[in-house]
């Protein structure tokens, strides 16, 4: 492939925290290995961006700041760099990348989120989704993304989908922050759940300390559920859960003391975490207007050789494979996502670490890069 020039244009990167960040980072990086990058952002993100770019940085608060400050820097880089390519990391950029792919007549992709092109808000279906379908190329993070995507008008072959990415092969285990963690938070025989995200109202935690635990518990009393992640300050959907409403919930049902919250860990501590953890819950809400994109931390967990017990909403069900990486449940049944979840914490052979991170093989983070590859040569 010729070497282009190609700018994207993203507000989601580290530090920032969530699976778009991370995705984002990793396409800025591998696109880089083969093409001249130019990456505007937010100026907190400079100092972790890969270092195989050129970094612009603007405001990352407030948003209506970002933006207008992210469109002007865009058209004077359009101007000074002259970039072939100009890519959102979202579909919240799309309007600034599409705009000016037009004006100079060059190429333009966007990689969407189920939230990106399903948005209830008004401004954004009257101005957003418009810019996201006029797009050169549309890349979509799942299936159902492809479908909510189609579903606007899209034609198909206008759309690619490829999945976010993982490490792989996971961090080997460093024996000695195991051993740490362990006796930090007490975990010796102790069975380990894992829930990792931003506490949002999609993620579904609340109702999974209301309506599972409890009774996971009264089955294997010595079951705690390790909660990694914040509540999402910064993230542009607002329905958020609290940590003192779910501490609240498990008080009502006397497990308290089964809830370990870490907060937003350091990668090695998550790698290790997921490597203290006999499973991965990822009780996702169905939520007809805020779809859960993919699934990330489910390809992690079985990058580590942990199986995730998650409905079976969204982009999770391009995930998870049933029986081989973890268990796809019927939405919101509680009773069937308790009997999975003691099954594999009473007999760990159900699914084996083997099989998990044969699944997340194809989801490496060293695959992106010839997906992306295809995707511009076509344009």
């Amino acid at each position: 492939m010729n070497k282009k020039k190609i700018l994207i244009v993203t507000r989601n990167l580290p530090p920032l925290i969530g699976g778009m960040e991370r995705l984002n980072w990793h396409i800025a990086d591998e696109l880089g290995h083969e093409n001249e990058i130019l990456l505007l952002s937010h100026k907190d993100a400079q100092n972790t961006a890969p270092q195989n770019c050129n970094f612009y940085g603007v405001r990352l608060n407030p948003l209506p700041l970002f933006l207008i400050t992210a469109f002007i820097k865009t058209f004077l880089i359009c101007v000074v760099k002259k970039p072939d390519i100009l890519f959102a990391g979202s579909g919240l950029t799309a309007p600034i990348t599409v705009f000016w792919a037009k004006i100079f007549r060059k190429k333009s992709i966007v990689y969407i989120h189920g939230l990106d092109i399903n948005n209830d808000s008004i401004l954004y279906r009257l101005i957003w989704i418009p810019f996201i379908k006029q797009a050169s190329s549309i890349i979509c993070n799942s299936t159902p993304t492809q479908q909510l995507t189609l579903n606007q008008g899209v034609p198909s072959n206008k759309i690619t989908i490829i999945h976010p990415g993982v490490n792989y092969p996971a961090q080997t285990r460093n024996f000695a922050l195991i051993s740490e963690l362990t006796q930090k938070y007490q975990l010796e025989n102790k069975k380990i759940l894992l829930s990792i995200g931003r506490l949002t109202d999609r993620k579904g935690l609340l109702e999974f300390v209301s309506f599972s635990l409890p009774a996971i518990i009264s089955r294997i009393p010595n079951t705690v559920l390790i909660i990694i992640g914040d509540t999402a300050n910064n993230a542009l959907n607002k329905k958020l859960q609290k940590k003192e409403d779910i501490i609240l919930a498990a008080e009502k049902n006397n497990i308290r003391d089964h809830l370990i919250f870490t907060g937003s860990v350091h990668e090695d501590n998550l790698s290790s975490f997921y490597y203290l953890a006999d499973a991965h819950v990822f009780p996702a809400k169905y939520i007809p207007n805020d779809p859960e994109g993919f699934g990330m931390v489910a390809i992690e967990a079985a990058a580590h050789g942990k199986p995730t017990v998650a409905f079976a909403v969204g982009g999770i069900i391009d995930a998870i494979k049933h029986q081989e990486s973890g268990y796809l449940i019927e939405k919101q049944d509680y009773q069937n996502m308790t009997q999975i979840v003691v099954q594999i914490l009473e007999d760990k052979s159900l699914i084996s670490d083997k099989q998990c991170m044969q699944y997340a093989e194809q989801f490496a983070w060293y695959n992106l890069k010839n997906k992306f590859e295809k995707v511009i040569v076509n344009l």
